[in-house]
């Protein structure tokens, strides 16, 4: 659910689709505003990075309140920026239809390359989202410079950009990233609402737009939260489709939840999700690619007029295929565990060493299949185990940062970070 700071006693205004208004290309040119400054905030390393976008408006436009599409680009956040061309190709086209749309840059870039510093390039991402979100409330509630109805603002984004604005949406609690890193570590990066400019607006939002994304947890999901709409190539090897291991480089991060299970958990609670599968199809198949891109533009435009209560005919079918992911049982604070792989390890100490390392685990029976991966994804150490515990002892291994990979006799796998000094 999108948290929201102050509602600003915005209300809901209907957009009237005559004439084909978001539904077809009603303007013919559309203007630029290029680096438009939304605010600031640290980067990974501590310097200030400035936060701009570019907006798009369709030139001549008449209308008053206009639903807004923030997009953020693709570079498994580590790279890439507001000129993305698949970005730059949707906000020409929505803007065209009578949307403003605004292709954000956001704050990428981490060191070391390891699950934990992903989840804070995340956390990063998702924070200077809401700062773009909450300029275009301060403007609406002021200047109004760019006419927008605050009750119709749609958050998305390829790749990385689709995670970012995922967590966005369905990432509400503090207590679901306590998994993932300590409360003084969520803490220091400013939380969940961050500090990345205009303090004080709401950051709600009505929709998103999912193209190639996951989340670390479907069950982050829950009723009554904000619907979506996905497009997810099946054989993506970079963001999984389904649950799998999500990469950076080449090199294997964490397990994520992508677009097939989204769907299939948002259906069983009441959320709207609209899903188109392309089949065959890998990561961000629409990028230079023009039949794809128009199959996505189809789908999102008919997502969007759906929400306008517009009665056009759908433009593009849903292609979802046949059968369902294997959902996995909920647990405190929406993780999304089976009790087969629930806490596998139990703890991990002392953790940096600079001698030996003990992993404990939940379950002592089961046959479990440990690797020692190294930053370069190379499998340092191999383990087979079956007790309550093992001790990894430095010994000939470099100072660093490791991957522990565990994968149990199920085939589930849990990625942790262990630290060498």
């Amino acid at each position: 659910m999108a948290l929201s700071l102050l509602a600003m006693g915005t209300t809901t205004i209907a957009q009237d689709c005559t004439g084909g208004r978001y539904a077809t290309d009603i303007f013919t040119t559309v203007d630029i505003t290029s680096d438009v400054n939304y605010g600031s905030n640290q980067s990974f390393s501590g310097a200030t990075i400035q936060l701009d976008m570019d907006i798009y408006e369709p030139n001549g436009d008449t209308e008053t309140a206009r639903p807004l599409i923030i997009l953020a680009h693709g570079g498994s956040f580590i790279g890439g920026d507001k000129s993305d061309a698949s970005i730059v190709d949707l906000c020409d086209r929505f803007a065209k239809k009578g949307f403003v749309c605004a292709s954000i840059g956001y704050r990428t870039g981490m060191w070391p390359i390891d699950s934990v510093n992903a989840v804070k390039a995340v956390m990063r991402a998702v924070q200077d989202m809401k700062g773009a979100v909450r300029f275009f409330y301060e403007d609406a509630a002021n200047a109004d410079a760019y006419k927008i109805d605050t009750t119709q603002i749609f958050i998305g984004g390829s790749s990385a950009g689709a995670v970012t604005a995922l967590h966005y949406a369905y990432l509400d609690k503090e207590c679901e990233l306590e998994e993932f890193m300590s409360t003084s570590d969520i803490t220091s990066l400013g939380g969940l609402e961050g500090n990345s400019g205009n303090a004080g607006y709401s950051t709600e939002v009505a929709g998103v737009i999912n193209l190639c994304g996951a989340i670390a947890r479907y069950g982050w999901i829950e009723a009554g939260d904000v619907p979506l709409v996905s497009l997810h190539g099946n054989e993506d090897d970079v963001v999984p489709y389904g649950r799998g291991e999500a990469s950076v480089s080449g090199f294997g991060i964490m397990y994520l939840d992508g677009s097939r299970m989204i769907d299939e958990h948002a259906g069983t609670i009441g959320v709207q999700s609209n899903f188109f599968s392309h089949y065959g199809g890998g990561h961000v198949v629409y990028s230079g690619n023009a039949t794809y891109m128009d199959t996505t533009e189809n789908f999102i435009r008919d997502f969007l007029i759906d929400q306008f209560g517009c009665t056009e005919a759908a433009l593009q079918a849903p292609n979802t295929g046949t059968g369902a992911a294997e959902l996995y049982p909920l647990t405190h604070c929406g993780l999304g565990f089976s009790d087969a792989e629930q806490m596998m390890i139990k703890d991990i100490y002392p953790n940096p060493s600079n001698d030996q390392i003990t992993i404990q685990f939940e379950n002592t029976s089961e046959l479990k299949i440990l690797q020692l991966i190294d930053l370069s994804g190379r499998t340092v150490r191999s383990y087979k185990v079956n007790s309550s515990s093992l001790i990894i002892r430095k010994n000939d291994l470099n100072a660093g940062v490791y991957l522990l990979k565990t994968t149990n006799e199920n085939g589930v796998t849990n990625t942790s970070k262990i630290i060498f000094e």
